[in-house]
Protein backbone atom coordinates (compact mmCIF):
# COMPACT_ATOMS: atom_id res chain seq x y z
CA UNK A 1 0.00 0.00 0.00
CA UNK A 2 0.90 3.69 -0.81
CA UNK A 3 -0.21 6.36 0.82
CA UNK A 4 -1.06 9.23 -1.20
CA UNK A 5 -1.87 12.82 -0.75
CA UNK A 6 -4.09 14.53 -3.46
CA UNK A 7 -5.16 18.41 -3.53
CA UNK A 8 -8.50 18.87 -4.77
CA UNK A 9 -11.05 21.76 -5.80
CA UNK A 10 -14.26 21.60 -5.81
CA UNK A 11 -17.60 24.31 -6.49
CA UNK A 12 -19.65 23.54 -3.25
CA UNK A 13 -22.91 25.38 -4.62
CA UNK A 14 -24.38 21.55 -5.17
CA UNK A 15 -22.70 19.71 -1.84
CA UNK A 16 -24.20 19.29 1.34
CA UNK A 17 -20.78 19.88 2.68
CA UNK A 18 -17.48 18.06 2.48
CA UNK A 19 -18.05 15.20 5.38
CA UNK A 20 -19.79 12.48 4.35
CA UNK A 21 -23.37 12.66 5.99
CA UNK A 22 -26.47 10.16 6.00
CA UNK A 23 -27.39 8.46 2.60
CA UNK A 24 -28.93 10.91 0.26
CA UNK A 25 -26.88 13.64 0.39
CA UNK A 26 -24.42 14.55 -1.59
CA UNK A 27 -20.98 15.46 0.01
CA UNK A 28 -17.33 15.80 -1.16
CA UNK A 29 -15.79 13.09 0.58
CA UNK A 30 -18.97 10.94 -0.42
CA UNK A 31 -17.85 11.32 -4.23
CA UNK A 32 -14.44 10.94 -3.93
CA UNK A 33 -14.54 8.03 -1.81
CA UNK A 34 -16.98 6.64 -4.48
CA UNK A 35 -14.69 6.54 -7.30
CA UNK A 36 -11.44 5.61 -5.40
CA UNK A 37 -11.62 1.53 -5.81
CA UNK A 38 -11.50 2.41 -9.26
CA UNK A 39 -8.09 3.07 -9.40
CA UNK A 40 -7.39 0.59 -6.98
CA UNK A 41 -7.59 2.74 -3.58
CA UNK A 42 -9.54 1.79 -0.47
CA UNK A 43 -12.52 3.46 -0.38
CA UNK A 44 -11.59 6.43 2.38
CA UNK A 45 -10.61 9.84 2.33
CA UNK A 46 -9.22 11.70 4.66
CA UNK A 47 -9.55 15.59 4.45
CA UNK A 48 -7.26 18.51 6.27
CA UNK A 49 -10.72 19.85 7.65
CA UNK A 50 -14.66 20.51 6.64
CA UNK A 51 -16.17 22.71 4.32
CA UNK A 52 -20.05 23.62 5.04
CA UNK A 53 -22.50 23.17 1.98
CA UNK A 54 -22.08 25.81 -0.66
CA UNK A 55 -18.43 26.46 0.35
CA UNK A 56 -15.66 25.79 -2.02
CA UNK A 57 -12.21 24.52 -1.82
CA UNK A 58 -9.30 25.50 -4.07
CA UNK A 59 -6.56 23.23 -2.64
CA UNK A 60 -8.45 21.06 -0.33
CA UNK A 61 -6.06 17.75 0.67
CA UNK A 62 -7.24 14.13 1.46
CA UNK A 63 -5.23 11.19 1.80
CA UNK A 64 -6.18 7.62 0.92
CA UNK A 65 -4.28 4.09 0.43
CA UNK A 66 -3.26 2.83 -3.28
CA UNK A 67 -3.11 -0.65 -3.82
CA UNK A 68 -2.40 -0.55 -7.51
CA UNK A 69 0.97 0.37 -9.27
CA UNK A 70 -0.46 3.34 -10.99
CA UNK A 71 2.38 5.82 -11.11
CA UNK A 72 1.69 8.80 -8.98
CA UNK A 73 1.53 11.14 -11.81
CA UNK A 74 -1.31 9.45 -13.25
CA UNK A 75 -3.52 9.40 -10.66
CA UNK A 76 -5.33 13.33 -10.85
CA UNK A 77 -6.09 12.52 -14.62
CA UNK A 78 -7.07 8.86 -13.54
CA UNK A 79 -9.43 10.04 -10.65
CA UNK A 80 -11.11 13.36 -12.67
CA UNK A 81 -12.26 10.88 -15.73
CA UNK A 82 -14.13 9.84 -12.94
CA UNK A 83 -15.12 12.14 -10.64
CA UNK A 84 -17.80 14.91 -11.05
CA UNK A 85 -17.36 18.13 -13.12
CA UNK A 86 -17.67 19.71 -9.74
CA UNK A 87 -14.91 17.98 -7.88
CA UNK A 88 -11.98 17.65 -9.81
CA UNK A 89 -7.99 16.21 -8.37
CA UNK A 90 -5.53 19.29 -9.14
CA UNK A 91 -1.99 17.25 -7.67
CA UNK A 92 -1.46 14.05 -6.04
CA UNK A 93 1.96 12.64 -4.42
CA UNK A 94 3.36 9.83 -2.32
CA UNK A 95 3.78 10.37 1.09
CA UNK A 96 4.99 8.56 4.36
CA UNK A 97 3.25 5.99 5.54
CA UNK A 98 1.47 7.15 8.86
CA UNK A 99 0.62 11.03 6.97
CA UNK A 100 -2.34 12.24 8.23
CA UNK A 101 -4.15 14.73 6.17
CA UNK A 102 -6.05 16.35 9.23
CA UNK A 103 -3.62 15.75 12.25
CA UNK A 104 -0.26 16.75 10.39
CA UNK A 105 -1.64 19.95 9.22
CA UNK A 106 0.40 22.99 10.45
CA UNK A 107 -1.86 25.39 9.54
CA UNK A 108 -4.52 26.15 7.29
CA UNK A 109 -5.79 28.69 5.24
CA UNK A 110 -9.24 30.80 4.28
CA UNK A 111 -10.11 33.06 1.98
CA UNK A 112 -13.65 34.99 2.24
CA UNK A 113 -14.74 37.45 -1.28
CA UNK A 114 -17.14 39.93 -1.33
CA UNK A 115 -18.54 41.71 -4.75
CA UNK A 116 -18.91 45.83 -3.96
CA UNK A 117 -20.96 47.27 -6.28
CA UNK A 118 -24.14 48.96 -7.07
CA UNK A 119 -26.36 45.64 -8.71
CA UNK A 120 -25.78 41.70 -8.08
CA UNK A 121 -23.35 39.86 -10.77
CA UNK A 122 -25.09 36.89 -11.70
CA UNK A 123 -21.45 35.35 -12.57
CA UNK A 124 -20.24 35.39 -9.30
CA UNK A 125 -23.62 34.92 -7.18
CA UNK A 126 -22.43 31.47 -6.26
CA UNK A 127 -18.89 32.45 -5.92
CA UNK A 128 -18.75 36.00 -3.88
CA UNK A 129 -20.95 37.71 -1.12
CA UNK A 130 -22.58 40.83 -2.63
CA UNK A 131 -22.72 44.13 -0.64
CA UNK A 132 -23.93 47.26 -2.47
CA UNK A 133 -23.18 49.56 0.91
CA UNK A 134 -19.85 51.62 1.43
CA UNK A 135 -17.77 50.14 4.31
CA UNK A 136 -15.81 51.91 6.56
CA UNK A 137 -12.61 50.06 5.80
CA UNK A 138 -10.43 51.37 8.39
CA UNK A 139 -13.00 50.24 11.12
CA UNK A 140 -12.26 46.54 9.85
CA UNK A 141 -8.47 46.92 9.71
CA UNK A 142 -8.79 48.08 13.09
CA UNK A 143 -11.13 45.68 14.56
CA UNK A 144 -8.58 42.41 11.96
CA UNK A 145 -5.89 43.68 14.25
CA UNK A 146 -7.62 41.95 17.77
CA UNK A 147 -8.05 38.46 16.03
CA UNK A 148 -4.54 37.14 15.07
CA UNK A 149 -3.17 35.29 18.62
CA UNK A 150 -4.15 32.78 20.50
CA UNK A 151 -7.86 33.26 21.79
CA UNK A 152 -10.99 31.45 22.46
CA UNK A 153 -13.11 31.70 19.46
CA UNK A 154 -16.02 30.41 20.73
CA UNK A 155 -17.86 33.62 20.41
CA UNK A 156 -17.68 33.46 16.48
CA UNK A 157 -18.51 29.49 15.84
CA UNK A 158 -21.83 27.72 15.65
CA UNK A 159 -22.95 24.24 16.94
CA UNK A 160 -19.32 23.41 18.15
CA UNK A 161 -18.52 21.46 21.30
CA UNK A 162 -14.83 21.18 20.99
CA UNK A 163 -12.63 23.50 23.20
CA UNK A 164 -12.42 27.13 21.80
CA UNK A 165 -9.15 28.26 21.85
CA UNK A 166 -6.94 28.27 19.19
CA UNK A 167 -3.93 30.01 17.67
CA UNK A 168 -4.75 32.81 14.38
CA UNK A 169 -1.91 33.16 12.79
CA UNK A 170 -2.67 35.93 10.11
CA UNK A 171 -6.12 37.90 9.64
CA UNK A 172 -5.79 40.46 6.88
CA UNK A 173 -7.95 42.38 4.72
CA UNK A 174 -7.24 43.43 1.23
CA UNK A 175 -9.06 45.17 -1.78
CA UNK A 176 -8.90 43.98 -5.31
CA UNK A 177 -10.12 44.80 -8.65
CA UNK A 178 -11.73 41.18 -9.40
CA UNK A 179 -13.37 39.96 -12.44
CA UNK A 180 -16.66 41.49 -11.98
CA UNK A 181 -15.73 45.13 -10.09
CA UNK A 182 -14.16 45.82 -6.96
CA UNK A 183 -14.31 43.09 -4.48
CA UNK A 184 -12.77 42.61 -0.48
CA UNK A 185 -10.85 39.63 0.33
CA UNK A 186 -10.13 38.24 3.96
CA UNK A 187 -7.41 36.17 4.51
CA UNK A 188 -7.21 33.77 7.44
CA UNK A 189 -4.49 31.40 8.06
CA UNK A 190 -4.46 29.79 11.96
CA UNK A 191 -3.44 26.35 12.93
CA UNK A 192 -6.69 24.84 13.13
CA UNK A 193 -10.62 26.52 12.59
CA UNK A 194 -13.74 26.31 14.86
CA UNK A 195 -17.18 25.07 12.90
CA UNK A 196 -18.60 28.50 11.12
CA UNK A 197 -15.80 30.35 13.18
CA UNK A 198 -14.14 32.07 9.54
CA UNK A 199 -17.91 32.76 8.67
CA UNK A 200 -18.28 34.23 11.91
CA UNK A 201 -15.40 36.53 11.80
CA UNK A 202 -16.90 37.80 8.32
CA UNK A 203 -19.87 38.50 9.23
CA UNK A 204 -18.73 40.76 12.11
CA UNK A 205 -16.02 42.36 10.71
CA UNK A 206 -19.08 43.45 8.18
CA UNK A 207 -20.95 44.99 10.84
CA UNK A 208 -17.72 47.27 12.12
CA UNK A 209 -17.96 48.14 8.51
CA UNK A 210 -20.99 48.85 8.33
CA UNK A 211 -21.24 50.91 12.05
CA UNK A 212 -23.38 48.63 13.30
CA UNK A 213 -20.50 48.17 15.67
CA UNK A 214 -17.45 49.46 16.99
CA UNK A 215 -13.83 47.39 16.39
CA UNK A 216 -13.35 47.23 19.87
CA UNK A 217 -16.57 44.80 19.91
CA UNK A 218 -13.82 42.04 18.63
CA UNK A 219 -12.10 41.98 21.65
CA UNK A 220 -15.20 41.68 23.97
CA UNK A 221 -16.34 38.85 21.46
CA UNK A 222 -12.97 37.39 22.62
CA UNK A 223 -13.14 37.72 25.87
CA UNK A 224 -16.49 36.56 26.69
CA UNK A 225 -16.82 33.54 24.37
CA UNK A 226 -20.59 34.31 23.59
CA UNK A 227 -21.95 33.83 20.18
CA UNK A 228 -24.90 36.28 20.57
CA UNK A 229 -22.68 39.39 21.29
CA UNK A 230 -20.94 38.61 17.25
CA UNK A 231 -22.87 39.52 14.01
CA UNK A 232 -24.38 36.65 11.65
CA UNK A 233 -22.17 34.44 9.76
CA UNK A 234 -21.83 35.75 6.64
CA UNK A 235 -22.63 33.35 3.75
CA UNK A 236 -20.98 30.27 2.61
CA UNK A 237 -20.65 31.28 -0.70
CA UNK A 238 -17.65 33.43 -0.18
CA UNK A 239 -15.48 31.37 1.73
CA UNK A 240 -13.31 29.03 -0.36
CA UNK A 241 -10.80 26.85 1.43
CA UNK A 242 -7.14 27.71 0.36
CA UNK A 243 -4.72 25.27 1.25
CA UNK A 244 -2.67 23.63 3.94
CA UNK A 245 1.17 23.16 5.30
CA UNK A 246 2.66 19.87 6.53
CA UNK A 247 6.30 19.16 7.60
CA UNK A 248 8.55 18.50 4.81
CA UNK A 249 9.27 15.18 6.65
CA UNK A 250 5.78 13.85 5.96
CA UNK A 251 5.48 14.88 2.37
CA UNK A 252 8.74 12.27 1.73
CA UNK A 253 7.87 8.15 1.61
CA UNK A 254 10.10 6.65 3.82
Amino acid sequence: MRRILILTEYDGTHFAGLQRQRTGLRTVQGELERVLPGIGALPKAVAAGRTDAGVHALAMPFHFDLGSRIPTEKIPQALNRLLPEDLKVVAAREVAPDFHARKDALWRAYLYRILLRSHPSPLLRHRALWLRHPLDLAAIREALSFLPGRHNFLGFAKEEVRAGERELYEARMEEVEGEAGRELRFYFRGQSFLRGQVRGMVGTLLEVGLGKRSPESIRLILQTQDRGQAGPSAPPQGLYFLEAAYPPEKLSPR
